[in-house]
This record gives C-alpha cells, sequence and structure tokens, in this order.
C-alpha cells in the first residue's frame, strides 16, 4: 500500500488527510504544532516529522511561500530518498518550486484540486468530482494520477509553464464570483433590503446562474440588458451607481458584451453606452 506522509496541517492538509484516509491510503500527518484533527488522521508535530523516509509520496500542504525554505530543510536533512515523490498543493507554482529536493533523487510535482476543501470532514465529499490539475516529472505525474483518481478527482495534466493561467481561471471561477455576489448584496441594502434578506433574494438567482453556466456554458448562460441591447437600462443602472460600482458595472459589462449575441449596430451602441 502507498504509504503517505503531509507537511502542513492547515485546512488543505487536513482535508487532503482525512479524504486519502477514507480512501484506503496509509497517511501520517504533521503540523509545526499541535492541533486537534480527526482522530482517524495519525498527527505528529514539531521540527521535520520523524517518518520521512519511510514514506512513498510526501505531500507538502503549506503556503506557497513556504514551499522554497521547506524543500531546501528537507533536502538537508538528508532524510529522503530517490524512491520518493513528493508534490505540492500550489494552484500557481509548478514543481520546479522543489528544485533543491533533485540533489536527492527525488520526483517533483504539484496536484491542486480545484475545489476548496474549508471541512475536513466533508473533504472526500467535495474532492469527487471536482477536477485536480497535475503537472511535475512523469513519475510524479503518475502517483498524483493515482491518487487523484482514488479520490475521485478527475485529473487535469497541465504544462509546468501553464500553471498560472490554470489558477487564474480558478480565481474567476471561485473568488471573483464572491466579489459580484458582495457587490450586489451592497446594492440590495444600498436599496433598503435587510442584509438577511439580501441573502436569501439573491441565493435562488445565484444558483440558478451557475446551474446555467453548467448546463449551456457562459454564452448560453448570459441574460439582462446588455445581452438584449436593453440601452435605457443599462443607463438607469449607471446613472444609480457610486463612481466605484460604476467602475466595475462598465468593466464587466464589456466582457459581457463580448458574451452578447447582438449585432454589430446593437453591439457598437451598447459599448458606447458603458463608456471606456
Amino acid at each position: 500500500m502507498t504509504r503517505i506522509g503531509i507537511i502542513g496541517a492547515g485546512r488543505a492538509g487536513v482535508g487532503l488527510a482525512a479524504a486519502l484516509t477514507e480512501a484506503g491510503y496509509e497517511v501520517l500527518l504533521h503540523g509545526r504544532s499541535p492541533k486537534e484533527v480527526p482522530t482517524k488522521i495519525e498527527f505528529s508535530h514539531g521540527e521535520l516529522p520523524a517518518w520521512l523516509t519511510d514514506v512513498d509520496v510526501l505531500v507538502l500542504a503549506v503556503r506557497d511561500d513556504a514551499l522554497e525554505p521547506l524543500a531546501l530543510e528537507l533536502s538537508q536533512s538528508g532524510k529522503l530518498h530517490a524512491e520518493q515523490v513528493v508534490l505540492h498543493l500550489s494552484g500557481v507554482l509548478d514543481g520546479g518550486v522543489l528544485a533543491s529536493l533533485r540533489s536527492r533523487g527525488c520526483r517533483l510535482g504539484s496536484m491542486h484540486p480545484l475545489q476548496s476543501l474549508s471541512d475536513p470532514e466533508t473533504a472526500a465529499e467535495r474532492l469527487r468530482g471536482a477536477a485536480g490539475a497535475i503537472e511535475g516529472d512523469a513519475e510524479a505525474v503518475d502517483r498524483a494520477e493515482e491518487l487523484a483518481n482514488a479520490l475521485g478527482l478527475k485529473p487535469l495534466r497541465i504544462s509546468s509553464d501553464s500553471k498560472a493561467l490554470y489558477h487564474a481561471a480558478a480565481v474567476f471561477a471561485s473568488n471573483y464570483i464572491v466579489v459580484v455576489s458582495a457587490a450586489a448584496h451592497r446594492l440590495l441594502e444600498r436599496a433598503g433590503v435587510s442584509p438577511e434578506d439580501a441573502r436569501d433574494a439573491l441565493a435562488p438567482i445565484i444558483r440558478g446562474t451557475v446551474e446555467n453556466i453548467v448546463r449551456r456554458g457562459p454564452e448560453g448562460a448570459l441574460t439582462g440588458p446588455i445581452a438584449r441591447g436593453d440601452i435605457a437600462t443599462i443607463r438607469k443602472h449607471l446613472e444609480s451607481l457610486t463612481s466605484e460600482e460604476t467602475e466595475l458595472y462598465r468593466a464587466l459589462g464589456h466582457a459581457a458584451l463580448n458574451l452578447a449575441q447582438l449585432s454589430d449596430d446593437e453591439s457598437k451602441a451598447v459599448g458606447r453606452e458603458l463608456g471606456p
């Protein structure tokens, strides 16, 4: 059985440890300081773990800026060997950030689940059906793909120089949806709706929009005044917004215009109303 060690006991590390344990792997989790983790996970803390030599795959579940120093520390410890695969979970960095471990003969790569792991108790369920970006040395990619399949992830083999594009896509799909949703909440509250009622009012349209995107793709899911070429409505919106809100509305409006299926004349008219 593949034995997996994970260094880093944040949400991603604990969540991944829980999911891999549920998938039948022997998992050893290590953090810098004591922490409560699910009882089924074998946990240690302190400096480098004692089990380093004994794992087949080592996963570094630490912050991006901690990866290179940790790899150097691991290399200098002399405890890793050539049969081992070392992966990190960064969405934007490739396996090259672990280059100091090449002197130990380790195979290097990365595996980034395209899913948030905020709760270790639900990590296994949330990972099933999600995508996971994989890149690195051939042996590391093969091992990462094995783990992904065991977790129910759909592996995406990404070239090392495409990681930044991949991660930017994840930011648009997750973080910026939150930002746009926050803007919608603020506007409703300014219209006199309580925060609680604003959340309740927006939840169905947000869910419906996401469902439409999944079913029909972005072009087919676009609705609203820009999709219709409704200049009068766009003008009323712009007149009601603050300067900061107007800037965001215009930027998103131009992006929506690129998806809208309007005639050339309609598209130009909407573009003029949105402004530069």
